[in-house]
């Protein structure tokens, strides 16, 4: 989609080949129609009076930053370099915009990716030119699986001026823009001054078209550096793009006669729920008809975790209920499979509901696809079936099934209860303990940015309305992620609680955010749910049932000897915090966090959790010291 709306735009293909290219990706007309429809303004730039917009001279850097800003930039998320002065001269003139400072490229655009999760805006990061570029990759990859709108810039050393051999180039006969395509929608290397106010907005709306994702774009210090470039900064409405894609009404017939017909339908709800702020309409559907939600591999809590209709997390072959699947609905999803083929029942029909066509068929076939907003799907659906049937029919549906949802949810919590209650008075803490705490103690209404693969989450109110807890992940597990993600979320939502859950091992790769904490006064609270090991990873070797399980050594997992002290590595950087070693000891911790936090400090809290899972015992490691291997003490 991105691609025919590319040549569109750039006027290479026709109005008649834009329809035939989208027809043959699998929209519908309504839905071509209804893009063309946003594109128009876009396309006919050039032609904009002079009240549509205000043309600027002055560096490339100043045409740079006056863009950004009228695509409503607020925060430069930065860690900086010499080779994009001309960028950060022209930053110091324009007030509005604070840069917030990251130590690290990887800090820099987990900030604002989590930014963008919250506030559903574009952000902009800058990053050094190529080492910089190469560092952020890992963040970059979560942003890229999650489908963030980041427009991620750079300075570039020009390697085809005349050496191609120059510090912090490209190497010789490469290009910058390649280092990390693959994480991108789009890349780009800018080397006109007076193009960047042009290419900008284009980076701009390809990284917020649906289902959006991150853009990069170079500009060569002598761009940047220009005097007298001169450019036009055109207003965002001129050049983002509306996502309110409705879908073609045959489809929505046909989809409502199966949901009608099915005896044991499912929902699955993903986060494309999320981003087109579904929520609402996602809950009344299911509550229409009575139908069970399950949810996939997702970034949020799509569906109200403690609703009676929500039965928990569902991969293809799974009973629902004890039933047999007689029809899936996937609004939003990922396609199901991830690493390995898994059978799905040929009896068990799959309609497949979202904007990203990308992952409708990836895997496995569908019965029906209806491509559109996840929304205005919803809406239609909702509206569909209250017009076509009578409210007794609709009324027997929706009882006929109910009760019998809500018993086996509710004894699925209480189960979960019970288990977890049984944990509580271990030491060292157990997980459940720790998790049961902060769903008792912190707002209902929090966001928990969670880079914690371990933790439990069974006690809390997870939802995406208002008075739910928030849930925020990442879907690219790659590490890093967490400490950068909760400051870019409490920048955008600064009257909201936000608690970052964080295992050990990942608060290692990013520690450095604390630093950023404590300059700019962002109250986070962070809960390090420490148990001195990669305990994901070792999980994983004891199901591999190899050696390591066999023997208990498993290999580079144990994190202990020595101990990292996290409370002095936060102090280091002007973060406040505590260590929590019994279980006595949560509740007061969490308390004075929760408190420090309201004064406008971050706060950390380190609790010594319990491992758990295969080879929880185990503090083997391969044993090794340098200094008694010398024969010179030197």
């Amino acid at each position: 989609m991105r691609a025919i709306i590319t040549d569109y735009l750039n006027k290479t293909i026709s109005r008649r080949g834009f329809i035939k290219n989208m027809a043959a990706s699998g929209f519908s007309i309504a839905s071509t129609n209804s893009v063309l429809d946003s594109l128009e303004n876009l396309r006919v730039e050039n032609s904009l009076g002079q009240d549509e917009y205000r043309s600027v001279t002055g560096t490339g850097g100043d045409l740079l930053i006056q863009q950004i800003k009228e695509a409503g930039v607020k925060y430069v998320f930065t860690n900086t370099g010499s080779h994009e002065v001309g960028f950060f001269d022209a930053l110091v003139k324009e007030p509005k915009i604070q840069l917030i400072l990251g130590l690290h490229e990887g800090i820099v655009v987990s900030m604002a990716d989590g930014y963008h999760r919250i506030t559903k805006e574009p952000a902009f990061v800058n990053v050094h030119v190529v080492a910089g570029t190469a560092q952020m990759a890992g963040q970059l990859y979560n942003a890229h699986k999650d489908n963030s709108s980041l427009i991620v810039s750079a300075g570039l050393v020009d390697n085809e001026v005349f050496s191609d051999d120059i510090s912090l180039a490209p190497s010789p006969g490469f290009d910058q823009k390649e280092i990390n395509r693959q994480f991108t929608k789009i890349s780009w290397e800018i080397k006109n001054p007076n193009s960047i106010p042009a290419i900008t907005r284009r980076a701009f709306k390809v990284a917020t078209t649906q289902p959006g994702g991150p853009v990069y774009c170079a500009y060569a210090n002598y761009a940047l550096e220009s005097k007298n470039a001169r450019g036009k900064i055109v207003p965002k409405k001129n050049f983002m793009i509306s996502s309110r894609i409705k879908a073609a009404p045959d489809l929505i017939e046909h989809m409502a006669k199966l949901l009608i017909e099915a005896k044991n339908p499912v929902i699955i709800y993903g986060d494309e729920v999320w981003k087109s702020g579904a929520q609402d309409k996602a809950v009344e559907m299911a509550e229409l008809l009575s139908v069970p939600v399950a949810s996939s591999r997702d970034a949020f809590r799509n569906f109200p975790a403690n609703h009676p209709l929500y039965v928990g997390r569902y991969s293809p072959g799974a009973r629902i209920i004890g039933k047999k699947v007689d029809l899936i609905i996937s609004f939003g999803t990922k396609d199901f499979g991830r690493d390995r083929v898994t059978s799905v029942d040929n009896s068990t029909r799959l309609i497949r509901c979202g904007i990203d066509t990308s992952n409708i068929g990836r895997n496995y076939p569908f019965d029906l696809a209806v491509v559109g907003n996840v929304k205005e799907i919803l809406s239609d659906l909702i509206n569909h079936i209250k017009g076509s049937l009578a409210k007794g029919r609709i009324n027997s549906i929706k009882d006929s099934r109910f009760q019998e949802v809500k018993a086996y949810t509710k004894n699925l919590r209480e189960d979960l209860s019970k288990r977890a209650k049984a944990n509580f008075n271990k030491s060292p803490i157990h997980p459940d303990r720790l998790g049961y705490e902060m769903s008792r103690l912190l707002n209902k209404d929090a966001v928990i940015v969670s880079e914690n693969f371990g933790g439990s989450y069974g006690f809390f109110n997870f939802g995406l309305r208002k008075n739910e807890t928030m849930w925020m992940f990442n879907t690219g597990y790659s590490l890093g992620w967490g400490v950068g993600a909760a400051m870019g979320v409490k920048l955008g939502e600064p009257d909201r609680q936000v608690v970052l859950s964080i295992g050990d091992g990942s608060v290692m790769y990013s520690a450095s955010g604390f630093w950023t904490q404590a300059r700019y006064g962002i109250p986070v609270l962070t809960v390090v749910w420490n148990n001195k090991n990669y305990q994901t990873v070792r999980r994983s070797f004891g199901r591999y049932r190899g050696k390591m399980a066999e023997t208990g050594q498993y290999a580079g997992i144990y994190l202990g000897d020595p101990d990292i002290d996290f409370v002095k590595l936060a102090q280091s950087q002007g973060v406040e915090g505590e260590k929590v070693t019994s279980p006595e000891e949560i509740e007061p911790a969490l308390k004075r966090g929760i408190k420090k936090t309201r004064d406008g400090k971050p706060y950390l809290i380190d609790v010594l959790v319990s491992r758990v899972g295969p080879g929880a015992e185990s503090e083997w490691y391969q044993k090794f010291n340098l200094a008694k291997t010398r024969t010179k003490k030197v």
